[in-house]
């Protein structure tokens, strides 16, 4: 049976009109989908139009390119040659200003608003576009609208390009219409693939999280190709899957999950690295088309957010992490708490700090793969976020907010979010607005337990102190150096594992020679000294022994600042958020005595 419940947005519009609080509306965000009600997909000016607006005898389009005309006419319209394929922006809202205040029960859909009423600095706007915007605000506060039961709706997909007159006018009511969340995604699945299980559409709903409609279904149910295009899929598919239950089904919908894919990808996608086997669950058709959608949506998402994410799809997890016990159990339990629901036990947000070449960006990348969790990394968005900077950045937010279970990673967090003397000004105010934006977003509760961001630094004292607070940066966790040899010995084995590399050590027997020289030195450098006695050891056609791993510690010269990394040890002491994280060095530490060392040698490094 059909779903007629309206979507959220829909129903809130509806109500708000009804209790006559507003009769301009202002749909933004999701705006250029497909609307799944009723068991259709309808563009969105089409659902307006024909569901929301159902109830008005005239309703009447505008969009600068296709010019003026009227969705319905139930009743005769005066000099009608005044509305029909009028262009010009400035004659079109004449007309429509004239038939909203002589006309009862009329609708108005006014499509790319942005581009009626631009934002930007007054004094820079055009004559037209400044009588635009002042026409539109206009419309919100004349009481004769009210009485005549007229309704208009503008619709944008970035309101930061809307101008802010409108946008900040309180008679105009902005509503979102955002991603398609679980619910949505699960009744379009089902609608798409009427054959699959309960668990196969709940699998299919989850790893289209974040995707539109119009993309699922695009990917889910392609248009039709031609017979022997199909044909010649399926022969493709038939030849890999081999003989396999039920093959010629699922090569046959298959063949139709992967129109327009390229014969070599759809190798690639079924017989990765060139593996005869079929994944474990051998008996699951929608294994393949799982690994598709997943792909798409990877490639989508980067894409339509600009390139100012990364997917991160690191090839290790906290397995391979030498040491750090305390750490790995914390980031586990945090982990475990979002995969079970306990979003209460969920902080809002972690801080990675402590000297370059600790692991906080090894340890991060390793805990998105052992979590399990989908991973982001936010790009150089200070330096590239121009001219439509903030919609694009809500763009962003919204794509992180319908995926969910998501770990945001920000590495050099001091240049994003840093404590910069010019304020942001140089770019108009545009970086400042940015970061207040995103602190906003990381601070709203209801992203508890759903988004978790993971800030890395090495200088926190850079950082802006308001970004830090609990509510955004609840946990602060410490990186430092291996002081010890058995802790050095421990990151040696996991970089051992991780490379795969053939050897002759031993400890404690070989702990004289190796990591009891190597007191001190970062994680980075241990690994470095690693891979350069592996390369001696191949050259000379033996196994990693202690002679060479010496040899190598010998050749290797780290480049080192005592003084700063000091300084960056302390400020990581400083900052944790529990003494159990901290080495027994630095756990007895007098606070005064710390903040007293660290005015020092801020003094020494100016």
């Amino acid at each position: 049976m059909p779903n007629r419940k309206l979507p959220s947005w829909a129903d809130e519009l509806r109500n708000t009109y009804l209790r006559g609080e507003s009769s301009v509306f202002l749909l933004h965000g999701n705006v250029f989908d497909l609307i799944l009600h009723e068991d259709k997909l309808t563009p969105l000016v089409d659902f307006v139009g024909d569901e929301l607006l159902k109830t008005k005898d005239l309703i009447c389009h505008f969009n600068p390119a296709s010019g003026l005309r009227f969705r319905k006419k139930d009743r005769p319209v005066e000099k009608l040659e005044d509305f029909l394929g009028v262009r010009d922006t400035e004659k079109a809202l004449q007309a429509l200003e004239n038939l909203l205040l002589t006309q009862d029960r009329v609708g108005v859909i006014i499509d790319y608003a942005e581009m009626i009423a631009p934002s930007g600095t007054t004094s820079f706007l055009s004559e037209a576009d400044r009588r635009a915007v002042v026409t539109l605000h206009r419309w919100s506060l004349d009481r004769r609208f009210d009485h005549a039961d007229n309704v208009v709706v503008l619709v944008t997909d970035q309101m930061a390009e809307l101008s802010s007159n409108i946008v900040s006018n309180p008679k105009i009511t902005a509503l979102e219409v955002p991603l398609p969340d679980s619910s949505a995604r699960t009744t379009l699945v089902r609608l798409l693939e009427p054959d699959a299980s309960e668990k196969q559409i709940e699998r299919l709903s989850t790893l289209s999280a974040g995707l539109k409609n119009v993309q699922i279904r695009g990917i889910l149910a392609p248009g039709e190709d031609a017979e022997e295009d199909v044909r010649a899929r399926v022969d493709v598919i038939l030849r890999i899957l081999g003989d396999v239950p039920e093959a010629r089904h699922r090569a046959e919908r298959l063949a139709r999950v992967f129109s327009g894919v390229p014969k070599d990808e759809i190798v690639h996608l079924l017989k990765p690295d060139g593996l005869p086997e079929l994944p474990d669950d051998k008996n699951d058709p929608y294994e393949q088309v799982y690994t598709l959608l997943a792909k798409r949506k990877r490639e989508i998402l980067q894409k339509e957010c600009f390139g100012l994410i990364e997917f991160v799809e690191p090839d290790h997890d906290l397995s391979d992490v030498g040491g750090m016990d305390g750490v790995k159990r914390e980031l586990m339990n945090i982990s475990r708490n979002i995969r079970d629901g306990n979003r209460s036990r969920v902080p809002m947000g972690l801080l990675f700090t402590g000297p370059m070449g600790s692991g906080k960006t090894f340890v991060a990348e390793a805990f998105a793969r052992s979590s399990g969790l989908t991973a982001i990394k936010l790009k150089n968005f200070r330096s590239k976020w121009v001219g439509s900077t903030e919609g694009n950045l809500e763009k962003i937010l919204g794509v992180v907010k319908a995926i969910g279970n998501i770990l945001v990673i920000i590495d050099e967090g001091d240049r994003a979010f840093g404590n910069s003397s010019g304020g942001g000004e140089g770019d108009g105010g545009t970086s400042s607005r940015v970061i207040a934006r995103i602190k906003e977003f990381m601070s709203d509760t209801k992203n508890r337990g759903r988004v978790l961001f993971v800030l890395m630094t090495n200088r926190p004292d850079k950082l802006d102190i308001d970004i830090k607070r609990a509510g955004r940066l609840d946990k602060k966790i410490p990186f430092f150096y291996a002081y010890e040899p058995e802790e050095i010995e421990l990151v040696i084995a996991a970089q051992l594992r991780r490379h795969e590399i053939q050897h002759d050590l031993q400890f404690p027997r070989d702990r004289a020679r190796v990591s009891d020289l190597m007191v001190g030195l970062s994680n980075a450098d241990v690994e470095a000294v690693l891979l350069l006695a592996n390369e001696l050891a191949h050259g000379v056609g033996s196994k990693l022994t202690a002679e060479i791993f010496t040899q190598a510690l010998t050749d290797y010269l780290p480049s080192r600042d005592a003084r700063m990394l000091e300084y960056m040890e302390l400020l990581a002491v400083f900052e944790s958020s529990s003494r159990k994280m901290l080495p027994k060095r630095y756990q007895n530490i007098d606070v005064d005595e710390l903040q007293a060392r660290l005015h020092k040698l801020r003094g020494k490094l100016g």
